[in-house]
């Protein structure tokens, strides 16, 4: 059945425990979040002695199966209120599932102020004291753990940020060079770790027995079926969309659909979309040369390989990984096109251990209120030291953009549930914009990316300016998201899946095979929906009802060019996602 671990960080106590029945069969979000449900009050304070971390392996976590590597991280949001999934690419949730873990669940506080590290192999843990890593950058962290102990362990680490329990912080995890840079990193669950005095968790696994499918035939059968699918689709196969450009392949797509955020949402197309597109980091990779590359991957068994590595002009490795989101949110949200300051403040974020969309959000709700012009890399730069600095900005900007807004007596922040938009304008994609207002989430794209058939025409083809129908639509993305998020598998398996019958078949197949079931498409859709009701139920218990899934007012009143829509998707059809 599995086993899990749960540390108390009050007593310093690690125990190695049999995985519940009700929780056998399940992994990634389906696990965190019913764990969550279960044992956190949802009126707690996020950061105080009731609220846990749970950090969850998917069900093919530890497989052979392709792109299997994500982790999920759950727990009652600082940020948002309500319940969090936060999730990253990392060979961490591999090692620990290969290692018979099904669950580490973190609990209690410490008391005096102490930092911790927590170690743990295949007989169980311990936590050892890390006060000599207080207030060093996730990155300097990450090294540290690398050299010190034996085999390249996979770990996570905390940065400053969270030690600060700062609302936009994340949780860095290690990719396959070492580097803390793959974030679990919306919701402020970097913070919730502070809060319990964590500052890293690693993993030996020596002599870990690995997974054991209870079918192996039908799941490499599967695995080859989806392998099938992502290596022939125009968008992931070797030297597809993703793997050439990266996922900044979408800043010019998008802002030749007038959806691509600019300026704190006060338009859609961004005149300087080309010098920070996915074109503009395959031209720097080949130009400057040396460590910058695209191609990379950010756990082992990626076959798609949308990481990027960014170079400094003399061809050194400056920061892994500029990634769409962050490049839209340091970028054109704040009128920067300066792919170099955007790579410089990615590194910032990553050593920080915060969130880029909501560090991106912030710093574009602080132009509006006057403290930098649009366009100024160098001040926005300036402001997100004042993190490092702990200045009483730094705290403020900190906490988040509506945070941030609030402080500054700004009407335009583009947030829903207190967490900042993404990269795609909702007045001009209408799907996506549901998807933020209905996610338990908060504001969140990897909710349900509706994108796909939006803007990309995959999966068939939306209107992304019509509203008919968008409600249906983003829920059936949600549901299936949710269950890909339970798989372990990479959200990016959607686009191929979405298209070739023969990957989604894939998908159920390696989840049959791992798990001795018999799901069939209708359990997907079932599955996601149980996910998406009982993060539903926490939300309600927390006091986020239908009044919290919201459009942002000036979204409902301000044109955005160049369509000139308004969000005209109605509070009543909003309320509909849940009937």
């Amino acid at each position: 059945m599995g086993k899990m671990v749960r540390v108390n960080m009050t007593d310093k106590k690690v125990t190695v425990e049999p995985l519940p029945e009700k929780y056998a069969g399940k992994g990634g979000r389906w696990l965190s979040s019913m764990m969550i449900n279960d044992e956190v009050p949802a009126d707690c304070h996020a950061l105080g002695p009731n609220n846990k971390l749970v950090i969850a392996p998917g069900i093919l976590s530890g497989t052979r199966a392709p792109n299997s590597g994500r982790v999920s991280v759950g727990g009652k949001s600082p940020l948002t209120g309500g319940i969090k999934e936060a999730n990253a690419g990392s060979p961490f949730p591999q090692n620990m599932a290969r290692m018979g873990y099904a669950a580490l669940v973190i609990e209690g506080l410490v008391e005096d102020g102490s930092l911790w590290l927590l170690k743990l192999d295949i007989n169980g843990g311990e936590l050892v004291p890390a006060d000599d890593l207080k207030g060093k950058g996730a990155y300097e962290t990450g090294n540290i753990i690398w050299e010190k102990f034996e085999g390249k362990p996979a770990f996570v680490v905390n940065g400053p940020a969270g030690e600060a329990k700062m609302t936009m912080a994340g949780m860095a995890f290690n990719d396959p060079e070492g580097r803390a840079a793959r974030y679990a990193g919306r919701g402020g669950l970097g913070a919730v770790m502070g809060s319990k005095g964590l500052k890293a968790i690693v993993l030996d696994d020596k002599d870990a027995p690995g997974v054991k499918p209870v079918d192996e035939e039908m799941l490499r059968a599967g695995q080859r079926k989806l392998a099938d699918s992502i290596t022939s689709h125009d968008l992931t196969k070797k030297g597809g969309g993703l793997n050439s450009y990266g996922t900044a392949l979408l800043i010019n797509v998008l802002n030749e659909a007038g959806g691509l955020p600019t300026n704190n949402f006060r338009s859609g197309v961004f005149e300087g979309a080309k010098k920070i597109s996915g074109e503009a980091l395959a031209e720097a990779a080949e130009k400057r040369g040396g460590a910058g590359t695209m191609g990379h991957r950010c756990h082992p068994g990626c076959i798609i390989n949308c990481s990027t590595v960014y170079a400094n002009e003399d061809g050194s490795e400056h920061v892994s990984s500029v990634e769409y989101e962050s490049i839209w949110s340091l970028g054109a949200n704040c009128g920067i096109d300066n792919l170099d300051q955007v790579a410089e403040m990615v590194w910032i974020c990553n050593d920080l251990g915060i969130d880029t969309i909501e560090a991106g959000c912030t710093i574009g709700v602080a132009m509006e209120a006057g403290l930098a012009e649009f366009g100024d890399g160098e001040k926005a730069i300036e402001m997100l030291k004042e993190i490092y600095k702990g200045t009483p900005l730094g705290h403020i900007l900190g906490q988040g953009a509506q945070f941030t807004g609030e402080a500054y007596g700004v009407t335009r922040i583009p947030c829903i549930k207190r967490q900042g938009m993404p990269a795609y304008e909702p007045r001009a994609v209408k799907g996506i914009g549901v998807t933020y207002a209905t996610s338990t989430m908060g504001a969140d794209h990897t909710a349900g990316y509706t994108v796909a058939p939006e803007i990309a025409g995959v999966g068939g083809s939306e209107d992304p300016l019509a509203t008919k129908d968008k409600v249906s639509l983003s829920k059936a993305f949600q549901d299936t998201t949710a269950f890909i998020d339970a798989c372990g598998y990479c959200l990016f398996i959607a686009f191929p899946i979405l298209d070739i019958p023969s990957g989604y078949e894939g998908v159920i197949e390696t989840v049959n095979g791992m798990l001795g079931t018999d799901y069939n498409a209708d359990d997907v859709l079932r599955i996601g929906n149980e996910i998406l009701r009982l993060e539903r139920d926490f939300n309600m218990r927390a006091g986020l009802g239908k009044e919290a899934d919201r459009m942002p007012e000036f979204m409902k009143y301000e044109k955005l060019p160049p369509h000139n829509h308004v969000w005209d998707v109605t509070d009543e059809e909003l309320d509909s996602f849940w009937d």
